[in-house]
């Protein structure tokens, strides 16, 4: 299977749990950790802050505190994570820090992102551990949720 393959797979996984997220009425984001070796997906998490009352239960951190869980290890060393939108500030850090190997997002966030936008965390000199970057993978079904989500928000 190519690589092309495994994101777009794991891709529709992120997006599944970006869905459940909206249905909680949180911020459709979802997130996989997936082992690119075996194929094996270790983690999934979506977006969680409203309902956990945790700032920090974005998608990509979710995903990542199951992985390290599941593995015993804080140190995701290798791994792809795969988001539904462009990490922001705090999870483009996590992700250093829990020295992913390679991240796939999906949309763009000009506002909020952090990776190909505003601070670009993974180009700056003091990031730790810079994972390979694909973005884009299915970027126009990720948007459209996001879009959705909170148009129906603002028609409330």
């Amino acid at each position: 299977m190519r690589i092309v393959d495994h994101d777009h797979r794991t891709m529709r996984i992120a997006l599944e749990a970006a869905q459940a997220a909206a249905e909680r009425g949180e911020t459709p984001v979802g997130a996989v950790v997936l082992d690119p070796a075996s194929g094996e997906i270790i983690a999934v998490g979506s977006n969680g802050p409203i309902g956990s009352r945790d700032p920090t239960a974005h998608a990509e951190i979710v995903a990542m505190r199951e992985a390290a869980r599941k593995l015993g290890n804080y140190r995701l060393t290798g791994l792809t994570l795969v988001v539904t939108l462009e990490p922001c500030a705090m999870c483009a850090g996590a992700i250093s820090h829990a020295r992913i190997g390679r991240l796939v997002f999906g949309a763009e966030d000009p506002k909020g992102g952090a990776v190909v936008h505003g601070p670009r965390f993974f180009e700056q000199p003091t990031c730790h551990s810079r994972p390979a970057v694909t973005g884009g993978v299915l970027a126009d079904e990720s948007s459209a949720l996001l879009k959705g989500f909170f148009q129906a928000r603002r028609q409330r």
